[in-house]
Formats: C-alpha cells, sequence, structure tokens
C-alpha cells in the first residue's frame, strides 16, 4: 500500500473481508464438496518452497554456535567445557527470550500482508525491534554476571569462570539476535525466504573464517570464538537491513523509521510475552532434564547421554521449525485476507508433512542406533546407552514435529495466550513431575527423565490439536477483528485528514 492510501478506512485486520477466500471456498458455509486435489497439491508446493529455505536458515544459525564451540574444542577440555556451559546458559536466558518475543510478529506482519495493509508491517517490525532492544539491556547485565550466577548454581569455579569471560564477548551478539529475529520474521511474513537463507549462508562462511584468525591467530583463544559469534551476528544483521532498505520487495512494506511505532506497545506486548512463554517454557524444560540427570546414580553416564540426546533432538528439531514457520505465515497471510479456508488447508497440509518428516527420520534414528553414539563419544558404555535411548528419543521427535507445527499454527492465529497455558500444564505438571516420579521413584533413569517429556508432549500434541479441529475458522477472522482493533484505532487517529 502506498503512502496515499493510508487515509482509507480500514477493517478487519485493517481490511474488508472478502466473499470468496480465493482457493474455491466461500467464506460461509466452506466448500461443500470437499477441497479437490489440486489445491491441496498447491498447499504442499506453497509449504515446501517455504518451509525449505527456512529449515537452511535455522540449521544455518545454529551451526554459528557450533562452529565456535569446535574451534574452542582444539583449545583443551576446561576451554570446551566453559565455552558449552556459556552457551548454554546464553539460550536459556536470552536467546530462547528472544524467539519468543519476536515471534508475536508472526502474527502481526503476517496477518496485515495479508491484509494488504503494508505499510503496517514496518511499524510492526519497528516496535518489535524497540521492545527486544529494550530487554535486551538486563539480560545482558545478567550475561555480564554469568561467572559468580553460576557459582551460586554450584558449578565448577573454574569452569564457571571460562563461561563468564565467554558470555561477556557474547553480549554485543545478543543485541544482533534481537535484530535477526525481527528482520528476518519481517521478511518471511512477505514470503521472502531465499535471501533470509543467502545472508545465513555468508554469516556462517564468514564465521568460520573469523573463528580461525580470533581463536588461533590472537591471544583472544575462547574470547576470540565468543567475539567471533558477536561479529557474525552483527554481519547478519547488516546483511538484512541492506536488504531491507534497498530491495524493491520491500518497498511497500518499509517506509522508514516512524514515530509510530512507540505507539501501542502494551497491545503488542499482549502478544510477544505470552509468545516468550509459550517458547521458553519447552526449552527450559529440556535443559532442566539434563540438569536432573545429574543427580542420578552414575550421573557421568546419564549426563551424557541425555546431553547427546538433546543436542541430537535439537538439531532434528529445525527440520519442524521450519515447517512450524512456514505454516505461521500461510495461516496468517490467508487470515488477513479473510480466507479462512484457506488457512484451514494450510493446517491439514503442514500435519501430513509433519507426520511423514516425523516417520522419516525416526526410522533413520532406528537404523543408525548403534553407531549414533560414536558421533560424540568413544566409550562404548556411553555408545551402548544411547543406542537403547533412541527409540524413545524418536518418538519423542515424532511427537514434538506435530507439536512445533500445531503451534506455528497458534502463532498464526494469534493463540499465544492459549499456548502459554498450554505449555505450562503440559511440562511442569505433567511433564517434569513424571521425569521426576519415572527417574527417581520407579528408578527408570535417564530413559525415565525423557519418558516424562514424552509425557508432557502427548498432553500438549492433543490440547493443541483438540483446540485447532474444533476451530471455527470463520468465526476466527472476527477473532482477528478484535486482535487488531487498538493498532487499527491508532492506525486511523494518526492518518486522520
Amino acid at each position: 500500500m502506498e503512502r496515499g492510501d493510508q487515509n482509507l478506512p480500514l477493517k478487519s485486520p485493517l481490511i474488508q473481508l472478502s466473499d470468496e477466500d480465493g482457493t474455491g471456498c466461500n467464506r460461509k458455509g466452506g466448500n461443500d464438496r470437499g477441497i479437490e486435489r489440486g489445491l491441496i497439491v498447491a498447499e504442499l508446493k506453497k509449504q515446501v518452497w517455504l518451509a525449505g529455505p527456512l529449515i537452511c536458515v535455522s540449521l544455518l544459525q545454529y551451526l554459528v554456535q557450533v562452529i565456535s564451540i569446535m574451534f574452542v574444542g582444539h583449545l583443551g577440555e576446561l576451554s570446551l567445557s566453559g565455552a558449552s556451559m556459556a552457551t548454554s546458559f546464553g539460550s536459556v536466558t536470552g536467546i530462547s527470550l528472544m524467539m519468543g518475543l519476536a515471534s508475536a510478529l508472526d502474527t502481526f506482519c503476517g496477518q496485515s500482508y495479508g491484509a494488504k495493509q503494508y505499510h503496517m508491517m514496518g511499524i510492526h517490525l519497528q516496535r518489535a525491534m524497540f521492545v527486544l532492544l529494550l530487554v535486551s539491556l538486563p539480560l545482558s547485565i545478567i550475561w555480564a554476571y554469568t561467572e559468580p550466577i553460576l557459582n551460586v548454581l554450584g558449578q565448577d569455579p573454574d569452569i564457571s569462570r571460562e563461561a563468564g569471560a565467554y558470555a561477556q564477548f557474547m553480549i554485543p551478539g545478543l543485541f544482533a539476535v534481537a535484530l535477526i529475529q525481527c528482520i528476518s520474521r519481517f521478511l518471511q511474513m512477505q514470503n521472502i525466504v531465499y535471501p533470509v537463507m543467502l545472508a545465513s549462508v555468508i554469516t556462517t562462511l564468514i564465521h568460520i573464517v573469523e573463528c580461525w584468525i580470533l581463536v588461533f591467530k590472537t591471544d583472544l583463544g575462547t574470547r576470540g570464538a565468543a567475539l567471533a559469534n558477536s561479529i557474525s551476528y552483527w554481519i547478519n544483521v547488516l546483511l538484512l537491513a541492506l536488504y531491507v532498505k534497498f530491495s524493491p520487495s520491500c518497498s511497500k512494506t518499509w517506509k522508514g523509521f516512524s514515530m509510530e511505532a512507540l505507539h501501542n506497545i502494551p497491545s503488542f506486548l499482549r502478544l510477544a510475552i505470552p509468545s516468550a512463554i509459550m517458547v521458553c517454557l519447552e526449552m527450559w524444560s529440556f535443559e532442566l532434564i539434563v540438569l536432573l540427570s545429574g543427580l542420578l546414580p552414575n550421573p557421568k553416564l546419564q549426563t551424557s547421554a541425555l546431553s547427546v540426546c538433546l543436542n541430537t533432538a535439537s538439531l532434528i528439531w529445525m527440520i519442524p521449525f521450519g515447517l512450524s514457520s512456514a505454516v505461521s505465515t500461510r495461516v496468517s497471510n490467508e487470515l488477513g485476507a479473510g480466507r479462512p479456508q484457506a488457512a484451514r488447508l494450510a493446517v491439514y497440509a503442514v500435519l501430513f508433512m509433519a507426520i511423514c518428516e516425523g516417520i522419516l527420520v525416526g526410522s533413520v534414528l532406528i537404523l543408525i542406533r548403534n553407531v549414533w553414539g560414536y558421533v560424540y563419544s568413544s566409550e562404548i558404555e556411553v555408545v551402548e546407552y544411547l543406542a537403547r535411548m533412541i527409540p524413545i528419543l524418536a518418538l519423542s521427535n515424532f511427537l514434538d514435529g506435530i507439536q512445533c507445527v500445531l503451534s506455528g499454527t497458534a502463532r498464526g492465529c494469534g493463540w499465544q495466550k492459549i499456548g502459554a497455558y498450554v505449555n505450562l500444564g503440559s511440562y511442569y505438571l505433567v511433564g517434569i513431575p513424571s521425569a521426576v516420579l519415572l527417574g527417581f521413584v520407579f528408578h527408570v533413569g535417564g530413559k525415565g527423565l525423557w519418558f516424562g517429556i514424552i509425557c508432557a508432549l502427548v498432553v500438549q500434541v492433543l490440547s493443541l490439536f483438540i483446540i485447532t479441529i474444533r476451530t471455527n475458522w470463520d468465526e476466527q477472522v472476527s477473532f482477528i477483528e478484535l486482535l487488531h482493533l487498538d493498532f487499527s484505532h491508532n492506525f486511523l487517529f494518526l492518518h486522520e485528514p
């Protein structure tokens, strides 16, 4: 939408809905003849073209931290332990929160794009960047005091000292991560994914060179790897910002900085905070399971095995996370455009893809279960224990993939508050208590702890699935009208003739 069009009356979410949804399905009554095969194939193609690059982006961003740890590993066991501890601490206290807060843009930007209210996308982006950068300030203080915090938590003093030094050099990168999350979602909701992937590829390649220079060719050592993280994140920000600024694809959605972004911040937070809670509650529960494994008999074996399971699960999770991002884009775009039946079709398509992906990846894991442990350890005891754990891990990854795409649907619809309640109940009223009961009372050990996660995933999947299948997609469009009411009023007021 051009500037001259901004005084037009706005309807939900900032446009008037049409009777036709563009898929051959009327808004009222749906398509009584069922969804044609061609529509399903077309939707699957859209999901694949969206999800493929987004999966690559997730993997590449994950690899930035992994590459740094790999370089640090050549400096010694203490350096490796400190860097790993700092990375885990940073993920729990910072990066997960940034991801959660930024996911509110899946709702706001996605629906605004579908509604063709392009100017509002830039306003939402600026508002999100302002909020996330503001939140980064107290988080940076926490990272600055990583060493004393870890000491209070009872960690080894030498490892805490290494982790503290590493975390301090990661602080500049925290602000970059906040911007990356915002700009990436801003572009993603416009179905612009290949430039984001290209920026991630360039950043990762540069990061390898940075790590080699800063770790081995300077006196920084471990701190050089952390500094390389920060530099690489800022390079990624620069590449994305240049694309937004100069690309014709963003000419309608980015009109430059505006004071409008400072209005209605509380309305943005009403979705951003539940989004953050939704993401953090899940990620923290997995980290807690690894911490609990240290209290089991033979803690070295249990902690090593569950750490490998967590790393494996995190790596595989990037695939359904890409699908999740794709469906949140499709659902929010279609609801914003007033096409509820197309949004429903997008959900069915991504569920089919997630189930197929879960079966395929789970089968591969089970086939390689006897050799996968050698990737992480040469200890026979660890490898054999992992071989027994992998079928359980395959089941949890299957369920995690389904909940991931259902959570993406929730973000696209603006159900973040519901998702936060579901995750709270699933992981902290069912999952963690079940893990403690199985692991420590019934003495099932590490497998019992992971079975607790499976219990949480079952409850989470069932809850989100019931909510999804019982959704009246026509009424969902009306809900979106209420969701964006504050923004509509503010937008109209600021652009009154």
